[in-house]
C-alpha cells in the first residue's frame, strides 16, 4: 500500500507546474511532510531496535525485530571475523618477512664470521696460534649454525689488548696528603 501511494506521489510530483508558485508550495509541503514522516518512521525503528517502547508491540511484532536484530548481529559479526581474518593475515605476512630478513642477516654474519676467522689466521698465523688466542676464539665464537630457529643474541664488546713485547713501565706510588695528615703509614 505504501509503494502505491509513494508513487502516486511521485507521479503527481512530477506532473506539477514549475511556473505555478502556489502548485510550487504546495509540491514543497508534500515533500516536507513525507520526510516528516520517513524520520518519525526511522526514530520509531531506532528506538524499538535500541529495546525501548517495547510495550505496545504483540508477540509477532517482537519475534520480527527479534530476527531482524539476530540478521544485523550476524552481519556485524561476519564483519568483525573478516577484519581479524584480514589483521591475521597481514600479520602473518609480515611475520614471513621478518624471518626471511633473519635468515639473510644470520648468512652476514656466518660470512662476517668466516672472514674474521681469515683474517685472524692471516695475523697470527695457522701454527703459532697459543692456548690464549684458541681460547679467545672460541669465547667470542658466534656458534651460528644454518638451523634459522636458534634465536642469535649479538653482543658489542671492546677489542682485546694483545701482548706486546714492551717494556713495562714502573709506577711510582707517593703517599697521599690525607694519609699523612692522619698519621697514617702504608
Amino acid at each position: 500500500m505504501k509503494s502505491i501511494v509513494e508513487r502516486y506521489n511521485k507521479t503527481k510530483g512530477e506532473n506539477h507546474q514549475p511556473g505555478n508558485p502556489i502548485s510550487e508550495v504546495k509540491f514543497w509541503q508534500r515533500e516536507a511532510a513525507m520526510l516528516r514522516q520517513q524520520l518519525h518512521s526511522l526514530q520509531e525503528n531506532h528506538r524499538k531496535m535500541m529495546g525501548e517502547e517495547l510495550s505496545g508491540l504483540s508477540t509477532k511484532d517482537l519475534q520480527d525485530l527479534e530476527s531482524r536484530l539476530e540478521m544485523s548481529l550476524r552481519g556485524v559479526r561476519m564483519k568483525k571475523d573478516q577484519v581479524l581474518i584480514d589483521e591475521i593475515q597481514e600479520l602473518t605476512r609480515k611475520g614471513n618477512l621478518i624471518h626471511q630478513e633473519n635468515v639473510e642477516l644470520y648468512k652476514k654474519v656466518n660470512l662476517i664470521r668466516q672472514e674474521n676467522r681469515e683474517l685472524y689466521k692471516k695475523v697470527y698465523g695457522t701454527g703459532n696460534i697459543n692456548a690464549e688466542n684458541r681460547d679467545y676464539l672460541s669465547t667470542n665464537d658466534l656458534g651460528i649454525e644454518e638451523d634459522s630457529n636458534i634465536p642469535i643474541h649479538l653482543q658489542l664488546s671492546q677489542p682485546q689488548q694483545q701482548n706486546c713485547d714492551t717494556p713495562s713501565r714502573s709506577i711510582k706510588l707517593r703517599r697521599s696528603p690525607y694519609l699523612k695528615q692522619r698519621g697514617i703509614s702504608k
